[in-house]
């Protein structure tokens, strides 16, 4: 199947809200508690939610969507950073990167982190930080390989518990 990455708009707020959805329960089911997930998913991941961040100056939105048809594969979020580290006006936080796990492999995520670059970039970022399950090896891994290095740790809520996230930065 063929995909492409592209900027989102308003209009994508829904789609990104359920590829958000499903992509934390796809990463996650059997690692987080169910119940945990669902909470998170309705917190954090609704339309409204991805419309604030598409119509903010100081975010940037990616959808990956197949084609034909448009359906949601995965999606980029860059905004603000809320990390417990030292930050300053020239860094951004790479919030969110997930692609279904169907088509990890595929190129998306390195398709989409080479669009966070640039959306970087273009808004004057010198720095993208991140945040990551501490245990997630497999995104650890795929990080470290686009050249991000550790900076710092946080402590993550999902839902009710309590989870330990490392914390990458690298330069755009």
């Amino acid at each position: 199947m063929a995909w492409r990455v592209r900027a989102a708009v308003r209009d994508d707020a829904a789609a990104l809200a359920l590829v958000a959805s499903a992509t934390f329960l796809d990463t996650f089911a059997g690692v987080f508690d169910g119940a945990d997930i669902v909470a998170h998913c309705a917190a954090n991941s609704t339309p409204a939610k991805f419309a604030d961040w598409i119509d903010d100056p100081e975010s940037a939105v990616a959808l990956v969507e197949a084609i034909p048809g448009a359906a949601p594969l995965g999606y980029m979020l860059l905004t603000t950073p809320d990390l417990p580290i030292e930050t300053g006006p020239d860094d951004i936080e790479l919030k969110r990167i997930y692609t279904l796990s169907r088509w990890h492999g595929a190129g998306m995520g390195a398709a989409l982190m080479n669009q966070a670059r640039d959306d970087a970039g273009k808004m004057g970022k010198r720095r993208i930080l991140l945040g990551v399950y501490g245990e997630n090896a497999q995104a650890r891994a795929f990080y470290e390989r686009q050249g991000f290095v550790l900076a710092g740790e946080r402590r993550f809520l999902v839902g009710n518990t309590w989870h330990d996230d490392v914390i990458y930065a690298r330069p755009v």
